[in-house]
């Protein structure tokens, strides 16, 4: 019996299914490594066979494009003109290939491909090229040469991430900036990267890095899939970020966009030699994407599936990423893309609306790139809960090591804007936070990126909204709104952090409470940068309040980290009293007591807890953190003997608790 279904006896009524896409991934994984002669490693190779490569001949360029009559290799090399010398001759299998001479082509020389096929012709850029720039002037897109002389070397080539557990400081490197404009790789190594590494986290997650026409898209409206994007700098620019990173023990993932394509033509990969299902499935209902305006793959083709792991491997070997967050599962997993369909039964994963294809995509994935590197990293943005997911693939799953915890922070906004305070029930907390498959590890979070969009808030600005601009400062008498968002957002980043099972994400910036939402330069805005940056010296400035929250999340972290495998242990739940709005929890040596109450503060609360003594290591409410200092964190709490519970080992502790606060004891 497969594990997924001893692990869970509900999904026996689904064994022929899911045996059914075991197999599908089996005889596929067959077929491309030829009954085993290669690897699925060997096989995602195609990175170094197509697009332009150097060779002690000159170079040679390859691209496969099954339904042109007639390519040409155009660029400034030959004055962008159609040149016999630079004609493509088909060899095989929808593959043109052309051969030019030493000393024709350069470094920083811009090209494309001029494509012909019957009944029309256009420009194209390479879809396997590694480099793509846009003219300042024109905003036109070319494909660059990128062959320095001197090229970067690796420092670091054996780095092993640390996931004991695995905290994530999610990143864009264009807004990693104050000013007004695209930050850059260099920028972002020299000045986020030591904030990173001071705030504890152990792994950055970079968004936007594949190359993308529209700034806006936030980097998810792809054109080329083997190119960093240039607005940030060059391929060695970002080659030495990954480097220092590692250099700080701090691994990078990157957010891999394999779930759609840009539709621009003239960009990107969409109808590239002329036909529309190249890369994209015959059936424009599932070619197109009707929420993202975009196209989406045809994963039952050798070639994109070729096209798709052979970029998995690229952005491992050629960048040293430690492995990937995959963008938009639950569209790849349904033909619906899991729009309006509700997810709340079992039979709606396994009602023959599932793509399969996908689906053996995904499990090829992930066995590949943990393939390529044992200790790789690969995450799912998945929405619908489908079981297996972060499940190993032999035992019947998909082969993620996580999955985003995406009802967490759908939760928390739905609280902050629909409950009243004093019905922030822990019952719910408990139940969100903790609600999870047993064999399944997931990513916990309060916000990432996509909670801010512009129409939303950050949580800290959802919580104390206009005030923020009047009240922040130290200088200045505080409001209600302000001591209250402050205590509630440190709250509720404790409750979702330490209730993890695998890792913990923060979008940057938040974790200091970045005010207001994100929104990129777009015509509606006049192309402004003012929401398309991180104002760090909010989180400096001694005389504003953020940084209580800056120093509250360090402490939050380094004291999780304290804890060897923290993300392993145990969940022990002590109380919780829905009319108290109490909450309390252990792990390990840790006793976490939440009192979410507006106004009710508590003396001498009791519980039962492992007797001992017990000192607090962390309160939400000390005065170092923006909160009032009601406790004194020099006293130690020692556990009343009951007879009642004395053979179970346990005694009563009694504590002070503030209204909006939360202790954290360690029994020593």
């Amino acid at each position: 019996m497969l594990d997924i279904i001893k692990n869970d006896p509900w999904l026996e009524p689904f064994r022929r299914k899911i045996e059914e896409r075991n197999n599908q991934f089996l005889r596929k994984e067959k077929e491309l490594t030829r009954n085993g002669q290669i690897t699925l490693s060997d096989f995602a190779t195609g990175y170094l066979y197509f697009g332009l490569h150097k060779t002690v001949d000159g170079w040679i360029f390859r691209e496969w494009a099954p339904n042109a009559t007639e390519i040409f290799l155009i660029g400034t090399f030959n004055n962008w003109q159609r040149m016999e010398s630079y004609r493509l001759k088909r060899i095989e299998n929808g593959v043109w290939e052309v051969k030019i001479p030493p000393g024709r082509i350069h470094h920083h020389d811009l090209y494309k491909l001029l494509v012909s096929w019957d009944g029309g012709s256009g420009e194209r850029i390479p879809a396997w090229c590694r480099r793509v720039v846009q003219d300042p002037q024109t905003h036109i897109f070319s494909a660059q040469v990128w062959n320095p002389e001197i090229s970067y070397k690796f420092r670091i080539r054996d780095f092993k991430p640390d996931t004991s557990p695995l905290l994530i400081y999610e990143c864009h490197v264009g807004m990693a900036t104050e000013e007004g404009k695209v930050g850059t790789y260099t920028e972002f190594r020299e000045n986020v990267l030591p904030r990173v590494r001071k705030g504890g986290y152990n792994a950055i997650q970079l968004m936007a890095v594949q190359e993308h026409p529209y700034y806006g898209s936030f980097g998810y409206h792809v054109s080329n899939f083997f190119a960093p994007t240039s607005r940030s700098g060059t391929p060695d620019e970002l080659r030495q970020l990954i480097d220092a990173a590692h250099e700080m023990g701090i691994a990078v993932i990157m957010d891999i966009v394999h779930s759609h394509a840009v539709k621009n033509e003239l960009e990107g990969i969409a109808r590239f030699d002329g036909s529309y299902n190249q890369y994209f499935p015959d059936n424009p209902d599932r070619r197109n994407h009707p929420a993202w305006d975009s196209l989406c793959f045809d994963y039952g083709k050798n070639e994109v599936l070729h096209f798709l792991l052979s970029n998995c491997k690229y952005w491992m070997e050629e960048y040293k990423f430690d492995g990937f967050r995959f963008d938009g599962v639950t569209s790849m997993l349904y033909y619906s893309h899991g729009l309006e369909e509700s997810f709340t039964k079992y039979d709606d994963y396994y009602n023959n609306r599932q793509d399969p294809d996908a689906i053996c995509y995904l499990t090829l994935a992930n066995k590949l790139i943990h393939e390529v590197n044992p200790n790789a990293i690969t995450i799912a943005e998945e929405v619908s809960g489908m079981p297996g997911l972060a499940l190993d693939i032999k035992s019947g799953g998909y082969g993620f090591d996580y999955r985003m915890a995406m009802n967490i922070p759908d939760f928390w906004i739905k609280t902050i804007k629909e409950r009243k305070d004093e019905d922030w029930h822990p019952t719910a907390i408990w139940w969100e936070t903790t609600n999870r498959r047993a064999d399944e590890k997931t990513i916990s979070y309060v916000e990432s990126h996509d909670q801010a969009l512009v129409g939303d808030k950050t949580i800290i600005f959802r919580l104390i909204d206009a005030d923020m601009y009047w009240f922040m400062s130290k200088l200045m008498s505080s409001s209600f709104m302000v001591d209250r968002g402050i205590a509630l957002h440190k709250m509720i980043r404790l409750v979702t952090a330490t209730t993890m099972n695998g890792g913990y994400l923060n979008f940057m910036g938040n974790e200091f409470g970045h005010p207001e939402w994100i929104d990129f330069p777009r015509e509606g805005n006049n192309w402004s940068y003012q929401y398309a940056r991180r104002q760090w010296h909010l989180a400096d400035d001694q005389n504003l309040k953020y940084h209580y929250l800056g120093d509250f999340d360090r402490a939050m972290i380094e004291l999780i980290k304290s804890i060897v495998d923290f993300q392993a242990t145990p969940i022990v739940k002590i109380w919780d009293k829905d009319g108290d709005n109490v909450l309390a929890y252990m792990r390990e040596k840790l006793l976490f007591i939440f009192n979410f109450h507006p106004e009710k503060s508590f003396s001498d609360y009791g519980m039962l807890v492992p007797e001992g003594e017990y000192s607090i290591v962390l309160d939400t409410d000390d005065r170092k953190f923006g909160g009032f200092g009601l406790n004194d964190d020099t006293v130690h709490h020692f556990t009343h003997h009951d007879p009642l519970y004395a053979k179970d080992g346990k005694g009563w502790i009694k504590t002070y608790l503030p209204a909006r606060s939360a202790l954290v004891l360690k029994k020593l």
